[in-house]
């Protein structure tokens, strides 16, 4: 419904911003300390996945998902990937037949500048004195060629990692 002139409307809970805003490592890093306080913990929790004490006799087949470039991967991706790679997995191959790492970790924190848009938003906003954002997640810095995620399993099982793996990547 449209707002009377003169009147702010403000969000309860803010969505997320497309990965996109996020994606280039721009800055230095800027990870969570006792000066950056009030950080949201990372999505992700979990890192290791299956049946991690298998030995390498037992799993001898290994792939890795790889970066193509330098980027930041918001720690949601990293574990809607996780979910997505383990489903598929269990499914196909069974939970006992695999050992799936995450091999990077979100630490660099990112932060936002909150603008209103509304009716007489622009009486309310100062532009961008104080600029400075706050903490709405954490992302992981991967470099060109560097480790994101690892599947060991079986030989017979190679192509379902293959599989898994492709999927995996489009999150």
């Amino acid at each position: 419904r449209p707002l009377r002139p003169g009147t702010v409307h403000q969000a309860t809970a803010q969505a997320r911003r497309r990965a996109r805003c996020y994606r280039y490592c721009k800055k230095r890093s800027y990870i969570k300390s006792r000066y950056c306080r009030g950080v949201p913990d990372p999505k992700i929790r979990i890192y290791d996945l299956g049946r991690k004490r298998a030995s390498v006799e037992e799993f001898p087949f290994c792939a890795h998902l790889v970066s193509d470039e330098r980027e930041q991967l918001s720690s949601e991706a990293l574990e809607a990937g996780r979910i997505c790679c383990n489903k598929y997995m269990v499914k196909n191959v069974g939970k006992d037949a695999f050992h799936l790492r995450v091999r990077c970790h979100p630490f660099y924190v990112i932060r936002i500048k909150k603008m209103l848009f509304c009716a007489g938003a622009d009486r309310l906003q100062t532009g961008m004195r104080g600029a400075y954002g706050k903490p709405t997640g954490h992302v992981a810095r991967v470099a060109i060629g560097q480790i994101i995620m690892s599947v060991r399993s079986k030989d017979v099982s190679g192509d379902h990692v293959k599989e898994a793996l492709r999927r995996t990547k489009y999150k």
